[in-house]
């Protein structure tokens, strides 16, 4: 793959970051990693949380706790190269290194959404069927849908970078990008990359799609059983469980569906530095505002780190 040829895949690509916006790189760059350091310690208390609260020990929170894990590493995935690229001009990665990135990033990706059908199908099971909610989720089906994810993404990603690998490549090896998007450098290679593209395009739309499709039907299930309930209480009671779930899954589907047509469809329309900008939002902003949501949102959540915090703060208070 990596033989001396002059198409040959090159031994380096150079990534250049955000092409157009060099002059506010460091501004964006320290504002990027504030926001990825928050995401890690506003991800790793919700980890804790759930960890340390035994009434938290339930399917709804160990999906939560793989929303978090996979968050952190999709973050990490990325953030470590841009900063690189912005802060020491180390934008020069190893081609096997760049393809290995373009697979955790795409296959954390599939995790991601996921994680998201699967946590809209235990808020299906809860409301639909509440008195047997601990007896259909159980540890083994638990287990088996966490691997059925991870699997899943593992397989459909994997041929991504092999074909990436086998693409004609001339003298070319600039990726304009901040991290090895698996379209970034498809355009690098020179010669027919409409098959490499399409496969790519066919594998996103069918795991985000079938992974909407399953989140819109859950709900479409629990709307029903929720109109079915006596009393406005009940109702709002129902709804509100479902209340950070849905602004999760909001907040990262509406950036990356943005960014993959923009991307792919607009880039005659929009300039090539916002659709990196919003390729590096799709990733970090998620991992940032997902803990804050199940924080302020969900009760047990918001009650334990209050109660943590407060008891750190009264143990560390001064003597009269």
């Amino acid at each position: 793959m990596l033989a001396n040829s002059s198409f040959s895949m090159p031994s380096t690509f150079l990534l250049i970051g955000i092409p157009g916006l060099e002059g506010g790189t460091l501004w964006i760059a320290i504002t990027f990693c504030l926001i990825y350091i928050l995401a890690i310690v506003g991800n790793c208390t919700i980890l804790y949380v759930i960890k340390t609260e035994k009434s938290l020990h339930g399917p709804m929170y160990f999906f939560l706790s793989m929303l978090a894990l996979n968050d952190m590493a999709f973050s990490s995935s990325t953030m470590p190269t841009m900063l690189g690229i912005f802060w020491f001009d180390a934008g020069r990665v190893d081609a096997v290194c760049c393809l290995t990135q373009m697979f955790f990033v795409h296959s954390l990706s599939a995790i991601e959404t996921g994680v998201l059908a699967a946590m809209a199908f235990d808020r299906f099971i809860a409301i639909c069927f509440p008195l047997r909610y601990m007896t259909l989720l159980t540890n083994v089906l638990l287990g088996k849908i966490a691997m059925a994810i991870v699997v899943r993404a593992i397989v459909i990603i994997s041929p991504v970078p092999v074909l990436v690998g086998r693409l004609q490549y001339c003298t070319e090896n600039v990726v304009s990008h901040s991290y090895c998007d698996h379209m970034a450098v498809v355009q690098v290679a020179c010669g027919d990359i409409r098959i490499k593209s399409v496969y790519g395009l066919v594998i996103s739309l069918s795991v985000i799609g079938i992974d909407l499709i399953f989140i819109g039907l859950s709900y479409t299930m629990i709307l029903r059983a929720v109109y079915k309930l006596p009393s406005r209480a009940a109702r709002h009671k129902a709804v509100g469980t479902c209340g950070s779930h849905i602004c999760v899954i909001t907040i990262t589907y509406f950036p990356g569906v943005f960014s993959f047509v923009t991307y792919r469809f607009g880039q005659n329309t929009i300039p090539h530095s916002v659709h990196i900008l919003l390729a590096n939002i799709y990733i970090l902003f998620p991992a940032f505002l997902n803990p804050l949501v199940y924080g302020v949102k969900t009760k047990q959540i918001r009650e334990r780190v209050l109660r943590t915090f407060y008891l750190k703060t009264d143990t560390f208070r001064p003597l009269h």
